[in-house]
């Protein structure tokens, strides 16, 4: 065989291994793209269901937390509304017995006749005086020089505006203010006060209109002096001097 027909041999055998080389990868390439397809498929499905699954518990987790956010306030609720009732009712009570015990100490001591009172007024949700105020109270105070034997009465009052057990003490704080500026400037001694704080019990005007309002923003005071040891004075002054 010349050195041509070798040559010719050699590319027809290279011709021959080249299409079967091809017919092979054409082969596997066709077998397995299917393959590949359904893969990428069954993961793009459980990559789908993963989220769906994360969504869900998001939402359950979401559910049972709003649940128990409004368990939780419910309770909350029924405890502040039991608690605002028991408030209600202690307020009640001691509203009851502040007076009692104004009128068990007033009837205790002997006979008292008012001789002299005063009403001062106060601005809404305030508890100090005013000039105006100081003034009635310094002309108030130009009856004690006379007086034998007295007590002081003192009674704060609100409005109706606000919560019972915060007008109590509004009240309460209002007496205290009238007690302060007539011990200080007049030495006055504490046993002489009996002081009570009302609140907006036994209100002096209608609640309804704002002059209404302010009246019952008050404190009265009232000058008592006993009977008895006046009586029993103007006697003896009639009498004359002993012999």
């Amino acid at each position: 065989m010349n050195r041509f027909g070798f040559v010719w041999m050699a590319a027809a055998a290279l011709a021959v291994a080249g299409a079967s080389g091809c017919a092979t990868k054409n082969y596997v390439r066709t077998q397995t793209t299917p393959l590949v397809e359904r893969t990428d498929q069954l993961d793009a499905k459980t990559a789908a269901n993963n989220q769906q699954i994360h969504e869900v518990d998001n939402r359950a987790q979401a559910g049972i937390s709003h649940a128990q956010g409004s368990a939780d306030a419910a309770t909350q609720n029924a405890q502040s509304a039991s608690k605002s009732a028991g408030d209600a009712e202690m307020a009640a009570n001691n509203a009851v017995h502040r007076a009692d015990s104004l009128d068990s100490v007033v009837k205790g001591l002997d006979q008292y006749k008012q001789i002299a009172d005063v009403t001062v007024t106060f601005g809404f949700d305030k508890a100090v005086l005013t000039s105006d105020d100081k003034a009635q109270l310094d002309s108030f105070a130009a009856s004690l020089g006379t007086a034998k034997s007295y007590i002081l009465e003192v009674t704060g009052g609100t409005d109706s505006t606000g919560p019972a057990q915060y007008n109590y003490d509004l009240s309460q704080r209002r007496a205290d203010a009238v007690v302060q500026y007539l011990a200080a400037k007049y030495g006055i001694e504490p046993h002489r006060f009996y002081l009570i704080g009302i609140g907006e019990d036994k209100a002096v005007a209608p609640n309804n209109t704002a002059a209404g309002r302010k009246q019952n923003r008050r404190v009265e005071v009232q000058l008592l002096s006993n009977a008895s040891d006046q009586s029993a004075q103007q006697t003896a002054s009639n009498q004359g001097p002993s012999l």
